[in-house]
């Protein structure tokens, strides 16, 4: 037997799977650096462009990322539907805690409906990320 052979199995967990957690992951990315943004401008008006740009990219990529898991077929989706729940609550309670912050720092119209935008895609993008590489080592359904 050669240096380069070897008798031990190979990992399943190998499987080639869509960037998905990649994706969700810049997606977060675009709206955390949004956010940042918009919070160093509060209680002043927050330059709009800029944030709206990240959002459109963080939101495009989310909807790829999005795309790409739902034609997934040989997938463990129990375990995804169990830990995407469970972070979706927390991260929805998360969400909610900054948007309090916010609408309590005066923020109102435009800059209020950009950081909610953000907040959606933060809030779904996490779990995404988080249940997709828990689910992708799982035992397929």
């Amino acid at each position: 037997m050669s240096a380069h052979e070897s008798t031990a199995p190979t990992d399943s967990g190998d499987r080639p799977f869509p960037p998905v957690g990649w994706l969700s992951s810049f997606a977060l990315a675009c709206v955390i650096i949004g956010g940042i943004l918009m919070a160093s401008y509060a209680p002043r008006k927050a330059p709009l462009v800029a944030t709206t740009l990240l959002l459109v990219v963080g939101v495009l990529l989310l909807l790829g990322a999005l795309t790409m898991l739902a034609r997934l077929k040989d997938f463990a989706w129990a375990t995804f539907r169990t830990v995407f729940k469970w972070a979706l609550l927390a991260y929805a309670i998360i969400a909610g805690m900054i948007e309090f912050a916010f609408v309590r720092d005066s923020t109102r119209g435009a800059s209020l409906v950009l950081v909610t935008c953000m907040l959606v895609v933060f809030m779904l993008s996490v779990p995404t990320t988080m249940a997709f590489t828990t689910a992708r080592f799982a035992e397929p359904d």
